[in-house]
């Protein structure tokens, strides 16, 4: 079988790397690597590198599967265990629709900080921009072009206040390798966070809307792509925190990320933040609203007749359940914790397809398979161990 040249499928490759990079960036990106740093200073380069391994190996395994196989995920799990891509569809799009409300509330408070409205009023502005996307033609290429602007302009902000902290490079570089501590809850949330819950199958999904054949080289250049991006992200939010606190810095409690700017730059450094933490709360909207209703086109027909008013009617409950309810943090959290689980879950599937399913025209490479089912059970174990430690000190 004669595979086209990747850009005649559309260029797309560069989008869903954005798209699966930016859905990862979301507000929680933003606190959680600020107060792990806090807790662990250097040896955080530790548990970045540690989810950077998992997050190759399984956004590798999953985009490939799903487009050598041309169907999406909750498709595929239907096909070898029937039920299960309900499942995981309900805890894709549970989980979706809870983050997406922290994502319309991050977004609101990004527009609070530019500008003098309430935050209420900016998660609504937020809101009515990301409808705009879905509304325009060309839908696709519109959030393509979106999630890639606004992906490359977090970067570069993020790289300036970064040097301007002059964060301790030999002491990172060493502790990364030989931490003095390490923190399973860090990793699993990290991980989570990154790879988990509909973030995994962003961009796989992006890349089978085209609905043509793809290169699978490419195919694996745009997955790491994306997954390098989330790094290069997290690990300049996480130097720019380290050349805070180690200049004697106190975080401010109530928003730590907030103070890391502010410290560093002043008045002008929490102007960037509001900058940062719009984008990264924006392309996340845009980013779980598209995926969370790209699983929902295989639990119903009317939801694939429909999918740009589903996609819309997804950001419209989101705001208005923050509106009126606020943000839900304890939800928040028990989900975050669900979603360590959603990993190796859905990981399983998909791993589980490969092992009975033969292709004609594609062979999945063992040392992805089995490195694959390591993650599995590496995950597992973690968020086990997890979410006994950490839940019951939310009641």
């Amino acid at each position: 079988m004669k595979l086209k040249p990747f850009h005649k499928v559309g260029g797309i490759g560069a989008g869903a790397a954005f798209l699966m990079a930016t859905s990862a960036i979301g507000p929680g990106f933003l606190t959680q690597t600020t107060v792990f740093t806090q807790q662990l200073l250097a040896s955080m380069g530790f548990v970045i590198l540690c989810s950077v391994v998992i997050d190759i190996i399984a956004q590798l395994n999953i985009w490939q599967i799903l487009t050598a196989n041309n169907k999406r995920g909750s498709q595929l799990a239907n096909d070898v265990l029937p039920g299960s891509g309900h499942v995981l569809t309900v805890f894709i799009c549970i989980g979706g629709l809870a983050f997406n409300i922290g994502n319309i509330s991050g977004a609101g408070l990004g527009v609070n900080i530019l500008f003098p409205v309430s935050i209420e009023t900016g998660s609504i502005i937020s809101a009515v921009i990301a409808i705009g996307l879905f509304v325009v033609k060309d839908a696709a290429r519109a959030m393509d072009w979106f999630v890639k602007i606004l992906g490359v302009v977090m970067l570069l902000l993020m790289l300036y206040v970064a040097l301007t902290t002059q964060p301790p490079i030999i002491e990172v570089a060493k502790r990364t390798f030989i931490p003095s501590t390490i923190n399973l809850t860090s990793i699993v949330t990290l991980v989570g966070g990154t790879v988990g819950g509909y973030i995994t199958f962003a961009g796989a999904h992006r890349l089978l809307e085209e609905k043509k054949q793809l290169n699978m080289t490419e195919v694996k250049r745009s997955a790491v792509s994306g997954i390098i991006i989330t790094a290069c992200m997290r690990v300049l939010l996480f130097l720019a925190v380290l050349g805070v606190l180690v200049k004697g810095f106190s975080l401010d409690a109530s928003n730590p990320a907030a103070s890391v700017f502010q410290s560093a730059l002043g008045i002008t450094g929490y102007k960037i933040f509001g900058i940062v933490l719009w984008s990264a709360a924006i392309t996340s909207v845009v980013g779980s609203a598209f995926t969370s209703v790209s699983f929902l086109k295989t639990l119903h027909p009317l939801f694939d007749a429909n999918a740009r008013t589903a996609t819309i009617i997804f950001i419209i409950i989101s705001t208005i359940i923050f509106v009126i309810i606020g943000k839900p943090v304890v939800i928040l959290v028990a989900v975050g914790a669900l979603n360590g689980f959603i990993l190796p879950f859905s990981l399983g599937l998909m791993l589980w397809v490969m092992m009975k399913r033969k292709l004609p025209h594609y062979q999945h490479p063992q040392w992805l398979l089995w490195s694959g089912w390591l993650v599995v059970a590496v995950m597992l174990w973690m968020s086990v161990i997890t979410f006994a430690n950490e839940i019951p000190k939310l009641f």
